[in-house]
């Protein structure tokens, strides 16, 4: 016997509703106490070492001069997405009219400009007024647009969190071992330092400007991605925050297995005393047995793998959905963060596969948990990762014999890398492509007398 239509369209939805809200409610609440507690474990290792932790820096912000004020305006850009156009204006013209404030303070008192209070403030507010004056679903939407907002910030400050570990916990580096196994790729980072230092300040302005601002490029492209979240009043399943926070949740635990500090502090004069030599970027190190060697308490081990680039590489990835200026811009932010790493002397080569490889793993990770876990979601993630960990694997015990035969081991790197991209497309693209593909419309039955 068929229920007809109309006595189904009586059916209150709500419980069905309810039932599939319950299941991610809960989701949310598990991983919202787990970030509360991985939050307070960071707090309490900054503390061991008399330095503030992530949730007294960003405490701090409140009141005291922002690390990084053009971070805090994109967090708050972020934040907006769930609001109209009108609100908001009103919430820019706000975070402004509260810096501007805090400016004349300073200026008053005789401190140095600078501006990032305003937008943290209204963050705050926002949050304030989603539990006093908002209830049922807008309540919610408003408050996942404070923690989306809140989110970039804080990750921010536990990266930071994290390098200072990393500092305080790794006191040999595995530097010569990355830069012996960079002889197989022709040590890239002394070719890039030398074409960075001819283009002269022009191009060095600019490329640290990509570097530093990442973040800022990220909000971009999610805001694209989110545009229509306010309309909707509902956010997509997967876009590029996601993926942002959890390479810089994931990456820096990796730093704690493999530390190395870079070539412009290993090998160059920003090491001081502790450098193997003044040699970066006008001579390669010679070949020779690597060791682990001792280095200062102060400089992160944030080498390998390179979250820059897997941050870079994951705008690249979302950007490609976007309008014309969007991929253009996505691609100059991957190709000159790609160059920063390397020019600046902050990276490896080898630190840059290991991050893209890293960043496809992760990224491929996200959308088949979006989609359900496939046969060819788990075995991309699987391969990725391990790649990922014969990578490190081989640039720590391999890299006399990676040096020594550069036209065997130099073409496997690059390999490697493209195969873990070629995997990623297999996996990701005809899912893609079936969900782009316009419905098929049944076929006009007639209706049964």
């Amino acid at each position: 016997m068929t229920i007809p239509s109309r006595i189904l369209s009586r059916i209150p939805s709500g419980t069905t509703s309810t039932a599939r809200r319950r299941p991610r409610t809960t989701l949310w609440a598990a991983v919202g106490a787990a970030a509360l507690v991985f939050l307070v474990a960071l707090e309490f290792a900054a503390r061991h070492y008399d330095l503030p932790g992530p949730i007294t820096t960003q405490a701090q912000e409140v009141i005291l001069a922002p690390k990084s004020g053009a971070l805090l305006y994109a967090s708050l850009a972020l934040m907006t997405v769930v609001l109209t156009w009108r609100q908001r204006l009103v919430a820019f013209a706000a975070a402004i009219g509260i810096d501007a404030v805090f400016l004349l303070v300073r200026w008053a008192a005789g401190a140095g400009p600078t501006f990032g209070n305003g937008p943290l403030w209204v963050i705050l507010a926002c949050a304030v007024i989603a539990v006093t004056r908002r209830s049922g679903r807008e309540r919610e939407l408003l408050l996942k647009g404070v923690g989306l907002g809140l989110l970039l910030v804080t990750g921010r400050k536990t990266g930071d969190t994290w390098l200072l570990i990393t500092s305080k916990t790794r006191t040999a580096v595995l530097d010569q071992y990355a830069a012996t196994a960079d002889h197989a790729l022709g040590d890239p980072s002394w070719l890039a330092g030398r074409l960075v230092a001819a283009t002269g300040p022009v191009g060095t302005h600019l490329l640290d400007y990509v570097y530093i601002q990442l973040a800022v490029g990220a909000v971009v492209v999610a805001l694209y991605q989110l545009r229509h979240v306010a309309v909707e009043r509902g956010f997509p399943r997967h876009h590029l925050v996601r993926t942002f926070l959890v390479i810089g949740l994931i990456g820096p635990a990796v730093y704690m297995i493999f530390p190395t500090v870079g070539p412009v502090f290993a090998y160059g004069a920003d090491g001081g005393h502790w450098a193997m030599a003044n040699i970066w970027p006008d001579t390669p190190p010679a070949l020779a047995t690597p060791r682990p060697m001792d280095f200062d308490a102060v400089t992160p081990r944030n080498c390998m793998p390179s979250l820059h680039t897997a941050w870079a590489t994951a705008i690249f990835i979302h950007s490609r959905k976007g309008p014309r200026a969007l991929r253009y811009a996505g691609a100059f932010w991957l190709v000159a963060t790609l160059g920063a790493t390397l020019g600046f002397g902050y990276h490896y080569g080898v630190d840059l596969i290991a991050g893209a490889v890293f960043a496809l793993t992760i990224e491929g990770a996200l959308r088949a948990y979006d989609r359900g876990w496939d046969r060819s979601g788990i075995q991309q993630v699987a391969y990725g990762a391990a790649v990922f960990v014969v990578l490190l694997l081989s640039y720590r015990y391999l890299a006399v014999q990676m040096a020594g035969h550069p036209w065997v081991f130099g073409p496997l790197l690059v390999l490697a890398l493209v195969s873990v991209i070629h995997g990623y497309l297999r996996a990701t693209r005809p899912r893609e492509q079936k969900a782009a593909a316009p419905a098929q419309q049944p076929e006009a039955q007639p209706e049964p007398v």
